[in-house]
Order: structure tokens, then sequence, then C-alpha cells
């Protein structure tokens, strides 16, 4: 995906709910190399057609770009949840109906374990010196590590209205944008893939964006 060309890059991706051909095309645009680290805010299922092949897509990319990050997105969450039986429901009227599509062949419905347990593992949140990506945001006044898992990956207006100073640039998606939402203090790169809109990635540093289609 590109030739190293300088310093690395800290590159954010937002929300891609199932939608591969957007994501190739993003990153064939961004061209990452093992020179940057990329952030992906999380929600890579649901909604969108291809939510197993997103899941292989980023498996994959993970073995060729290792520095990659890939934080859970509520969506990951409600996928886990109903595959233990804990919650069915939320995860069904969230779009999940979409992804158990992607995943049905001959036999059924086959969710293959790697990809169970890459979605597992995923972190609620990566900080760096200058930067907190999060998928949905913080809740103001608390500070990171004292921040609930629910609102790590729920939360909405409370944290989008608010001017609270974590110290740190907030790069985060979860709640969908025309455009992205650029402010001091925030970075908001979910601007609607799944709803046939665009996918968004910016170099946090520069705050240069890469958006496709």
């Amino acid at each position: 995906m590109g030739e190293p060309t300088g310093p690395g890059r800290l590159l954010a991706v937002g929300d891609i709910h199932g939608c591969l051909e957007q994501l190739k095309g993003l990153l064939e645009r961004v061209g990452p190399t093992h020179e940057d680290q990329l952030v992906f805010l999380g929600d890579y299922i649901d909604r969108g057609p291809d939510g197993r092949g997103v899941v292989e897509y980023l498996i994959e990319l993970r073995k060729a770009l290792p520095r990659s990050v890939f934080l859970k997105g509520n969506h990951e969450a409600m996928f886990l949840d109903f595959l233990a039986d804990r919650d069915r429901l939320s995860f069904l009227i969230n779009g999940g109906d979409t992804t158990l599509q992607s995943y049905k062949t001959d036999q059924g419905i086959r969710i293959p374990n790697e990809h169970t347990a890459f979605l597992a593992e995923r972190p609620l949140y990566f900080e760096t010196e200058r930067f907190i990506f999060v998928h949905a945001g913080l809740r103001p006044g608390l500070p990171l590590e004292k921040q609930q898992e629910k609102d790590l990956l729920w939360i909405r207006g409370e944290f989008i209205n608010s001017d609270y100073d974590w110290g740190k640039t907030i790069v985060f998606g979860h709640t969908p944008l025309k455009q992205p939402l650029v402010e001091k203090n925030k970075l908001g790169l979910d601007t609607g893939a799944a709803y046939g809109r665009t996918l968004t990635c910016c170099d946090v540093e520069t705050r240069r964006f890469w958006q496709f289609p």
C-alpha cells in the first residue's frame, strides 16, 4: 500500500459498517505504509453489505501493517452480546441482519473463530501524547481512566456539545455527520458510509482528509 516517504503519519479511519469497497478505495487513496500508524475507530460491521469481508480485510491488514490499532465500537459490542446470547434483540434491530447475511453459507451462518476473537480483543481507546482515539466520545468532567465503557461506545450529544478540555484532541466516530467535525479539541470522522455517504480518513497531525467515494 505505497512506499515509505518519510516520517510516519497518524491516520484515523471512521466507521466502516460493512462497506468493504469503500474501505479498499479509501486506503488506496491514502496509501498507508509501514511508517504510518492507522487507527480504526470501530463499527466495522452492520448496516453495510459485507461485514464479514471487512473483518477479513482488517485481519489481513493487521498482518501487513502490525502497528495498526482497531478500536471496539458499539456494533462490535452488540454482535458479541448476540453471539453470547446476552442480548440478541439490540444487534438485530441495529443492522445486524446484514452482518449475519454476510456470514451465510450453504450450511447456515458460520462465523470463523478468528473473526470472533478479533472483535472480542478490541480495546476501548488508544492514547498518544496529543490525541485520544475512542469510538463514541468521553463523558465531560471525567478523566480518561474513570470513563465507563457504555459512554466510550455510546455517548453522543453530551460529548459533542461540550467544550470540556481533556488536554488532548479527541478523535471519534459513532455519530454520523455530513462532513467531518473539526474543532480545536475534537475530530469527528463518521461521515455516514453506511447511509450511502462517504468513508473518511484523517491525518490527525496535519488535519488532511481523504474520502471515498
